[in-house]
């Protein structure tokens, strides 16, 4: 190699370090973390940067793949919860739950809730302390998740409390968008509003969160808080389909087939899609 064509090269990676560093300014991240995130990254998770899409569901021929590489970059606490997704995704619920520890204890908000979730039926204590470090941290799973869960003592649930906290973080996250926009269309801890609801998931829809884009689909396609369009409704049930969201892509078959064709005891036979 000639001292001219090692300087080209020279140059070559001073340029690729320089741009790697230019776009990595808020997370600098290894290879490992990149490929995890791209397999395993929760939609949701307030530790997620802007710029990574996330999955709603781990493709199951994925699996194996996110785990190889969330656990070769575990020290991330968002590869720790992506690797403890990853785990509970392949059926091994003792090292998801070992994982979901892990990333809570380095200070995952989204761990604390998946491993409360996880312990609510053997242990609603613990479930609730986690719930409520995660609220207290603003994460609006953790809120909604807190309201939901008996306290110890039998102290009730407050559906109201939970969504006057929603209000607070939902300007700008779209998970509190979509949680508070849940709670105004079933009316829980208040009035029922549509119109309103319709506004929270428009806005969570718009930063690409799976289950507001679903509702927007069910939304638009039933003229729910706002104008009927069966065309907007499908957009955005495809873009929460190619964001893993499992009611999404049923809706969509659904409006592919929307004739049943059923037994006399009323059985579903076939759907006859057009």
């Amino acid at each position: 190699m000639t001292i001219q064509f090692q300087k080209i090269i020279s140059a070559v990676f001073c340029v690729i370090a320089m741009a790697v560093a230019g776009s990595s300014q808020v997370h600098a991240q290894s290879a490992d973390a990149v490929l995890c995130d791209r397999l395993a990254a929760d939609p949701t998770d307030p530790d997620k940067p802007a710029d990574v899409k996330g999955v709603a569901t781990i493709a199951p021929a994925d699996v194996s793949t996110a785990i190889k590489f969330c656990r070769q970059a575990s020290a991330n606490r968002r590869s720790m919860f992506a690797l403890g997704r990853a785990y509970a995704a392949n059926n091994q619920p003792s090292e998801a739950i070992a994982a979901f520890r892990k990333a809570a204890d380095k200070g995952s908000t989204a761990a604390m809730v998946e491993l409360g979730v996880s312990v609510a039926a053997s242990d609603p204590e613990q479930a609730r302390k986690l719930f409520e470090r995660a609220a207290q941290a603003g994460n609006p799973r953790g809120v909604t998740n807190l309201a939901a869960l008996s306290g110890g003592g039998g102290a009730s649930a407050n559906p109201a409390q939970a969504r006057a906290m929603l209000a607070k973080t939902a300007e700008t996250n779209a998970e509190s968008q979509y949680q508070l926009g849940m709670m105004m269309a079933e009316g829980v801890g208040g009035p029922k509003d549509d119109v309103a609801a319709r506004n929270l998931f428009q806005k969570a829809a718009a930063q690409n969160h799976p289950g507001a884009l679903e509702r927007m689909g069910a939304f638009a396609q039933s003229g729910r808080g706002g104008p009927q369009d069966t065309a907007a409704a499908k957009g955005y049930y495809q873009r929460a389909a190619d964001l893993g969201d499992e009611d999404a892509k049923a809706a969509l078959k659904r409006m592919d087939c929307p004739i049943v064709i059923k037994d006399k005891r009323g059985g579903r036979v076939t759907d006859l899609c057009f």
